[in-house]
């Protein structure tokens, strides 16, 4: 099945196959026309590249699998099939593929970002609001906005004290 490009009559090398509003479009381009129209053309790779990345995979799989706490003796096995870590220090044992891990499932974050625990809410919230207070004051002075400035100096004040 040997195509032509359907915008400039050279070999086509992309084929697509688009659905819009339940019409198939069928799109055979050369490689500069799908340049053009934005599309990326990827070269193939030789077997030999991907039965080689194959083998590397499945190495890489069991020396997690060979993956042990020191400290708490948890296998890395044992972990994906309970989901719990043992200890504190299992986080140094699992290293970078732990971190792997929880940027894909928390959307690529490793920082916490989630709720204040009940027992430090009162006082950690005192100290956020402060942490506001003293980012706006130093707005406030920045722009010479000296009302607002003195009243915030107040408010900080008076949250100190408490």
């Amino acid at each position: 099945m040997n195509q032509v490009c359907q915008l400039c009559d050279k070999k086509a090398i992309v084929h697509l196959t688009e659905i819009s509003n339940g019409q198939q479009i069928e799109r055979h381009l050369c490689q500069q026309c799908a340049q053009k129209e934005g599309i990326t053309v990827k070269a193939h790779e030789p077997i030999s590249k991907l039965l080689h990345d194959l083998v590397e995979a499945q190495e890489e799989s069991h020396k997690l699998k060979e993956l042990h706490c020191p400290q708490c003796d948890l296998s890395w096995s044992d972990f994906r099939k309970r989901g719990l870590l043992g200890c504190s220090n299992d986080y140094l044992a699992f290293g970078k593929t732990l971190e792997t891990l929880i940027e894909r499932t928390q959307g690529s974050g490793v920082t916490h970002v989630g709720r204040i625990p009940k027992c430090a809410r009162g006082n950690l919230g005192r100290q956020v609001q402060l942490l506001r207070l003293r980012q706006d004051l130093q707005t406030a002075v920045e722009s010479e906005d000296y009302e607002a400035a003195a009243r915030l100096r107040d408010e900080i004040r008076k949250n100190s004290l408490n």
